[in-house]
């Protein structure tokens, strides 16, 4: 069978919750006669690795620490390392919703997050969803989208270091985003990644004409992105990590040699391999088994 690491990324801070982690996953590797964990970080990081694995190893170590403030995930060894990184914008790389922050310069905040709420939890289909929210915002001056950008969005903690580590070690990142080219260009440049796609909104040059460019980058877009980027670098999807929160990122996800849902909604935390609840995005490296000391500045 395929050898797998245990790896699990506590808070530098909470050390008791690192202490209590390495005691409680310790014991699951103790009755399987393991070797003392490898140390990818201290007080961040650890990791078993297991020569072979049964059906029964991932839901002991999701026994061992629930309900604790740590994040782990059980991964092969082989091909550990990704050469692709395909990420979600909004409230992954980023902080915000994009969509919601400019709906709040229309004064719709609340009816437009809503919706956007929905959409992200599958409840709506993206297409519709996203047309009817820019559609409430015809008219909106285009000034708008830079107050957006310069005075709400933020890259998640993490985020850079997640993007250049990995640009750093051969791995193309791409930013690929059901929100706007306006914002993922930006955001793209700030964090590192090496080219976006995202949805057009389109304008009469002084303001937002309600309607966004055909066809919509949705769900499936989204994974036409990571199979065509993986193409174009010559590698498969099983060499990709790709990483986000909603519905609309879940066939990417899935799609993925790891999928990683980043605080994600219900539907797409249960799918994906591995899960960032509490942690920053540099978890994401230590999942790949990267140590400290190879993170990029």
């Amino acid at each position: 069978m395929t050898a797998h690491a245990l790896v699990f990324v506590a808070s530098p801070e909470d050390k008791p919750a690192y202490r209590e982690a390495l005691l409680m996953l310790g014991r699951v590797a103790l009755n399987r006669k393991l070797p003392p964990p490898d140390v990818l970080s201290g007080w961040e990081s650890a990791q078993w690795i297991y020569e072979s694995v049964d059906g029964e190893l991932r839901q002991e170590a999701a026994a061992a620490v629930a309900e604790m403030p740590i994040d782990w995930a059980l991964v092969p060894v082989e091909g550990r390392r990704k050469k692709l990184l395909v990420a979600d914008m909004d409230s992954t790389i980023i902080n915000v919703e994009c969509l919601d922050e400019l709906a709040d310069f229309a004064g719709i905040k609340a009816e437009i997050a809503a919706i956007t709420e929905r959409a992200m939890r599958g409840e709506l289909e993206f297409e519709p969803a996203l047309r009817e929210r820019v559609g409430k915002l015809k008219g909106l001056a285009l000034d708008a989208l830079r107050k957006t950008y310069d005075e709400r969005v933020r890259l998640n903690p993490g985020a850079a270091t997640l993007v250049k580590t990995m640009a750093a070690h051969g791995a193309r990142c791409v930013l690929v985003s059901g929100g706007f080219t306006f914002f993922t260009s930006r955001v793209a440049k700030d964090a590192g990644f090496h080219a976006d796609r995202a949805n057009v909104l389109l304008d009469d040059g002084a303001a937002l004409t309600g309607a966004v460019q055909e066809p919509i980058l949705g769900r499936a877009a989204k994974l036409e992105a990571l199979s065509s980027e993986a193409s174009a670098v010559g590698v498969g999807e099983s060499d990709a990590l790709a990483i986000g929160d909603g519905a609309n990122d879940l066939d990417m996800i899935k799609a993925a040699g790891l999928g990683v849902a980043y605080r994600a909604k219900p539907l797409v935390a249960a799918e994906a391999d591995a899960k960032i609840s509490y942690m920053s995005l540099e978890a994401a490296l230590f999942f790949q088994g990267y140590r400290r000391a190879e993170f990029a500045a």
